[in-house]
């Protein structure tokens, strides 16, 4: 009698796909079946997944990025078990809990140009405390964000998403405007009309690889200040080391006023997320005892993120995952770029350290070029699917595509990522490219199969 978690993963091994279509989301197990994606994942470890078959995968999805450190990392699960083997005191909230303190104490060591620390549960709200700290500091409604952003799904962070199809039918939003990433002069147009709180930016986006010029969020930051408004880096994808630095936009030595992280800083077992801003910043919200809870949230400075959060900047540290991260993307960047001069698909290889786009283009070959042109048609993306389900079907690796509607394949490989790995991959993605190359593959008709249902959907 009573609960055993054990017998109940085992008796109801099989169910999920019935269960998501019964109860959650069944657009998810169709979306999965329809492109062959659907595994019945058993086991993980480290950048591995393994299937109910015993079959070992490479995964280079990382959960979006939250497997930075790789999945089931042992030193974080020691830190929770740890936590909850204490039996501690838990969100009193009547009170200052010691490892949340030491969480932002840990966080600002890394950022001394910042100075505190908002917890709370994930990406999202990390931008929602920004866009709501941004705008009560300045005093202005509007909010810039760049094209192809991507910074969450709540509804302040939907009014700053790139792409209009995740807006529809979900408004009125927040008042925000969409300047194109890089594009200083149309900064400077909107900041000219005094309303603008601050704008928003991935050093790197998570939406097709965009990589930041060089020098625009330091250009942007001057020309935010002089109006009035902040400069906001959400960090929660490419930041905690994943571009060979702590930070993203510490490879354009800028100092923001607003930092957003979370996924990797979850250590992949506890959810959390943090928004690191200056003291003018923090202490205009929290301006008296009397708004100590003008923002906050009923799971934030819980001691199980707290605890997984500081296990994952310690492991960051002490198994020099930044360096890895570095070393391992000019790897994968050099063999890939010589892929690009082979294969007449690849028109771009961009990113930073493992954070990386290869995207695809029609080829100059005209027999290719009538393989390439009906996926396109079908619906703009096919081609990256067609790849992505190539490699996770013949190679037993897992990535995706970088957007929707986008021809960008994206991979984000934990930062302990190996040399290994990266061979494993890059031997995987020529022979898939070969297959391509090769219009008698078998690929082709997967391919067929693909733009059949999407225009069917």
């Amino acid at each position: 009698m009573g609960f055993d978690l054990p017998g109940l993963l085992a008796a109801r091994a099989g169910e999920g796909a019935e269960l998501w279509s019964r109860y959650l989301n069944p657009q998810t197990a169709r979306v999965l079946r329809s492109v062959g994606l659907d595994r019945q994942w058993v086991r993980a470890e480290g950048p591995y997944l393994w299937d109910d078959r015993g079959d070992r995968y490479l995964d280079w999805l990382a959960g979006f990025g939250v497997f930075g450190l790789g999945r089931n990392h042992p030193v974080v699960h020691r830190a929770v078990h740890d936590v909850l083997d204490a039996g501690l005191a838990d969100m009193v909230k009547m009170d200052t809990p010691l490892l949340a303190g030491l969480l932002g104490e840990a966080l600002i060591r890394r950022a001394p140009y910042l100075d505190r620390v908002y917890l709370c549960n994930s990406g999202t709200e990390a931008v929602e405390t920004a866009l709501k700290f941004a705008r009560y500091t300045t005093a202005k409604p509007r909010v810039l964000y760049c094209s192809h952003a991507y910074h969450g799904l709540t509804a302040g962070a939907l009014s700053v998403n790139g792409a209009k199809a995740f807006q529809a039918g979900f408004g009125p939003l927040l008042p925000a405007t969409m300047v194109p990433l890089g594009d200083l002069a149309a900064l400077r147009r909107e900041v000219a009309a005094g309303d603008v709180a601050a704008l928003i930016v991935e050093p790197v986006q998570g939406k097709g690889v965009q990589v930041a010029p060089p020098g625009y969020l330091a250009a942007a930051k001057e020309i935010l200040h002089a109006a009035g408004g902040l400069l906001i880096c959400d960090e929660v994808q490419c930041g905690l080391g994943r571009t060979g630095r702590f930070f993203g936009f510490d490879h354009d030595g800028v100092e923001p006023d607003l930092v957003t992280v979370a996924k990797t800083l979850s250590g992949g077992v506890a959810p959390i997320g943090a928004t690191l801003g200056t003291e003018r910043v923090f202490s205009k919200v929290y301006s008296s005892m009397t708004r100590v809870l003008v923002h906050d949230t009923t799971y934030s400075h819980n001691n199980t993120g707290a605890a997984a959060g500081l296990a994952a900047l310690s492991v960051i540290d002490d198994e020099g995952l930044i360096a890895n991260a570095a070393t391992r993307g000019e790897q994968l960047r050099a063999a890939l770029e010589e892929a690009a001069a082979r294969y007449d698909f690849i028109t771009d290889v961009r990113g930073r350290g493992l954070m990386i786009g290869i995207e695809f283009g029609s080829p100059a070959n005209l027999r290719l070029k009538a393989r390439y042109a009906p996926l396109t048609m079908a619906r703009k993306g096919l081609f990256t699917q067609m790849v992505v389900c190539a490699l996770f079907e013949s190679h037993r690796i897992l990535t995706q595509t970088a957007g929707d509607h986008m021809d960008v394949l994206k991979i984000l490989p934990p930062l302990a990522t190996s040399e290994a790995d990266v061979e494993w991959f890059v031997g995987a993605f020529r022979d898939v490219m070969d297959s391509v190359t090769d219009s008698s593959r078998p690929v082709w008709h997967f391919a067929r199969g693909l733009a059949s249902r999407a225009s069917g959907a």
